[in-house]
């Protein structure tokens, strides 16, 4: 049901605007729009009934122009990324990083015989990908096989990071996705399985490509048309996938991409492969090489005693890593999950064991120095995928005004989606006032939707805003969208 209200004098709308979360409610007259918070409060009160929104607009001295219930706490999704990052830019002084890449190296097995051990280092863009040109498996498989033709086992091991493949609060089903993949320190192409689909003859299976590492039970079935309903169900550790549904026989082919749940595996499986191409016998198992999470790997739990890592063997050979500064535009403007994820270990691996607990530990850390009340923000990932963490809009523009004074902001700001222009936000704001002129993270999950970053007024002044809304019926997250965009578009209009 959608609640009405009759606002009161200006003064008095803007303190009780401060005080209440806003719901959904039926528009006000345009008689009532006469300060700015009245004019945002309109805008998203045409939002989905039952909506909570939040909302915080500052100037960058932190001057408060709008401000909806400011201090509850939202389910960010991807807005937790600009914590990420922004730890990682402040932890990790030389983005462009000269740490090693994944590595492999020959050790002797039982019996004398030769086995291949892939180290990954949690470099997310290890490709394996037919057209690679740099941080390819191919130069490591090249290396064996200029070494050796004939080997046993192929081990991939990932023990670079304790084996915490998924944060608490991620949803089970999204472990499918590829949004939800597997995270390790041995990543490969994303750890994302890639199917290309075609449609078929009406009333029969389309025709399906693949790399052969799942075994896929193609019931989809060709029809009329051009709609696409394909739905894949498959097992958590499971390596069987079922894709049922239709698909248009006028229809494009689709390239579908589903997580892997053992990115250590899969490499090494994908190393075997290549191994065999280039001529080299694998006569052994593939075998994966995990560490488990222990006590050590909590700060909470080790009480500062220092962090004991595995020595780590001499490399027959190894690949550089990428720049993390060109990964951490992918993160912010793609809203790339698991590459946000391998950061956050890479933070923690440099504080402690790269666990995720060490990572948050860095977090906290940070996050005091940017004067963040503790109480405003809780993270189990460092994605936005669990559904335990929480922010307030005054949390997300205090890390933004805070980023603002840091030596790297400009570079941090060049990582956020442009309105109308790229990323995640190449599609919205077109037309309006904004296109152009806001820079934001966005956050999309069940019911949660967040936008958060600078804009440019009409005048010229740049504004820091935070805007979050949670609880939105199903189906209408696009209404909650529109809303926040029109509220955003009004305030930078008027000033």
């Amino acid at each position: 049901m959608t609640a009405s209200k009759t606002y009161l004098a200006p003064a008095m709308a803007v303190l009780l605007l401060t005080l209440a979360p806003v719901q959904a409610r039926t528009p006000a007259t345009p008689a009532a729009t006469t300060t700015l918070p009245v004019l945002a409060e309109q805008k998203l009160a045409e939002g989905p009934a039952g909506t909570r929104f939040g909302l915080l607009v500052t100037t960058l001295d932190g001057e408060e122009l709008v401000s909806i219930a400011p201090d509850q706490r939202f389910i960010p999704a991807s807005n937790t990324k600009m914590f990420t990052t922004a730890i990682a830019y402040a932890q990790l002084p030389l983005l462009e990083s000269t740490a090693k890449g994944a590595g492999v190296r020959l050790e002797t097995g039982a019996g004398g015989a030769t086995d291949v051990v892939l180290h990954g280092r949690g470099d997310a863009r290890l490709s394996s990908a037919d057209d690679c040109t740099t941080d390819c498996l191919q130069t490591l498989a090249d290396a064996v096989a200029a070494k050796t033709r004939h080997v046993r086992n192929v081990i991939g091991d990932d023990s670079w990071f304790p084996d915490e493949r998924w944060s608490p609060g991620m949803s089970w089903n999204n472990i499918q996705s590829r949004y939800g993949t597997g995270v390790s320190a041995l990543t490969l192409d994303d750890n994302e399985l890639v199917a290309r689909v075609a449609p078929g003859a009406i009333g029969t299976a389309p025709a399906l490509q693949t790399w052969g590492y799942y075994t896929i039970e193609n019931r989809v079935t060709t029809v009329p048309g051009k709609d696409e309903a394909i739905v894949a169900d498959r097992m958590p550790n499971s390596r069987t996938l079922r894709l049922t549904g239709t698909l248009g026989v006028d229809a494009p082919p689709m390239t579908l991409r589903y997580g892997i749940d053992d990115p250590a595996h899969y490499a090494a499986w994908r190393l075997a492969e290549l191994l065999r191409a280039r001529g080299v016998r694998v006569d052994g198992e593939i075998a994966v090489r995990h560490r488990p999470l222990s006590p050590a790997d909590d700060p909470a739990t080790r009480k500062d005693a220092p962090v004991v890592l595995p020595a780590e063997p001499a490399m027959l050979a190894e690949l550089p890593s990428p720049s993390l500064a060109e990964n951490m535009v992918r993160i912010n403007k793609e809203s790339q999950n698991l590459h946000t994820e391998l950061m956050l270990r890479r933070v923690a691996r440099q504080a402690g064991s790269g666990s995720i607990a060490d990572g948050q530990a860095v977090m906290q850390r940070v996050m005091a120095e940017a004067g963040l009340d503790r109480t405003s923000y809780d993270f189990s990932d460092g994605s936005g995928m669990s559904t335990y963490n929480r922010i307030t809009p005054r949390a997300a523009v205090g890390l933004l005004r805070w980023i603002a004074r840091q030596p790297w902001a400009a570079a941090w700001r060049d990582t956020l989606p442009v309105a109308g222009r790229d990323g995640t936000l190449q599609n919205r704001f077109k037309g309006t006032f904004l296109e152009g002129r806001l820079f934001a993270k966005t956050g999309s999950l069940n019911a949660s939707r967040a936008l958060s970053g600078y804009l440019v007024t009409r005048s010229g002044r740049t504004l820091i805003f935070s805007a979050l809304a949670n609880d939105m019926p199903d189906g209408t997250d696009g209404q909650a969208t529109a809303a926040v965009d029109d509220a955003l578009v009004a305030i930078a209009e008027a000033l």
